[in-house]
């Protein structure tokens, strides 16, 4: 399996994954994404596009943006549980172009659709249970790339870096939540 950026279709799945089979601490793990995966996703039942692409806090996040930077987090991560900190790139190298297209990640661009956004997390979740279910050891480590917020020669086991996946998508998910009421006063729970 190689990773390839999820906006280009590069990636072959043949449908929805089977779980079933999977258990123990990789159930838990699954279970877990997939709670939180479901409350980021219903924060955007209902929306149009142009609701999907609004500012409704101070803050620069939009909801469909968030799930664009979910989707680009967790491809991010499953690419180094995979192959390494080569997938993600060295952080200090880069550019202002890089930086630029970083930004976009929190916005639903003019050419972007909500649904497009939705199913291209679908299609990076698919990818990321697949491997879940099928990583021969969870205990597996790559080291960290170059970044600011990492210690140097720090690794991380394919554990941690799913569990980072999760605590990324719970996060956002009440970011999401907060968007979304302030948007039109609609709630996920409550």
């Amino acid at each position: 399996m190689s990773s390839s950026d999820p906006n280009t279709g590069g990636l072959a799945t043949s449908g929805q994954v089977d779980t079933s089979t999977v258990g123990g601490e990789r159930a838990d793990l699954l279970a877990m994404l997939a709670k939180h995966r479901h409350f980021l996703r219903l924060t955007t039942r209902g929306l149009t596009d142009e609701q999907a692409g609004q500012r409704s806090t101070a803050s620069e996040l939009c909801l469909g943006g968030l799930i664009k930077h979910v989707t680009a987090v967790e491809w991010n991560w499953v690419g180094f549980i995979l192959d390494g900190p080569s997938a993600m790139g060295d952080f200090s190298a880069m550019t202002e172009d890089d930086f630029a297209q970083r930004a976009d990640q929190f916005r639903l661009l003019a050419d972007e659709t909500l649904a497009g956004v939705l199913d291209a997390y679908a299609e990076v979740a698919r990818r990321t249970d697949e491997l879940v279910g099928t990583l021969p050891d969870l205990n597996a480590a790559q080291p960290l790339p170059k970044a600011p917020w990492f210690q140097p020669d720090e690794q991380w086991s394919a554990r941690r870096a799913l569990m980072h996946i999760i605590a990324e998508t719970a996060q956002h998910a009440g970011h999401a939540d907060i968007i979304r009421e302030s948007l039109d006063g609609a709630k996920s729970m409550g």
